[in-house]
């Protein structure tokens, strides 16, 4: 039971693992460019008041890493 494309069939899990690691992707992406649209948010400026600019960019480094290790595992399990 899964999705099914061109004779490859695609479980639930991996489907959330793909989705996680393309999540993780994202984030370090964004972390490391700091576009100013997403950077002056509130809850980003609340990181950098709390953690500084360089601690906020080593936390969503390390949240968009785990969420890549998370993705791989579900896609092995």
């Amino acid at each position: 039971m899964g999705v099914k494309k061109g004779g490859f069939e695609m479980k639930g899990m991996a489907v959330w693992g793909l989705v996680l690691i393309l999540y993780g992707i994202l984030v370090v992406v964004i972390a490391q460019k700091k576009p100013p649209r997403i950077w002056q948010m509130k809850k980003i400026k609340f990181f950098v008041r709390v953690l500084g600019e360089k601690g906020t960019v080593i936390f969503f480094d390390v949240f968009g890493a785990l969420a890549m290790l998370l993705g791989v595992w579900l896609l092995v399990d």
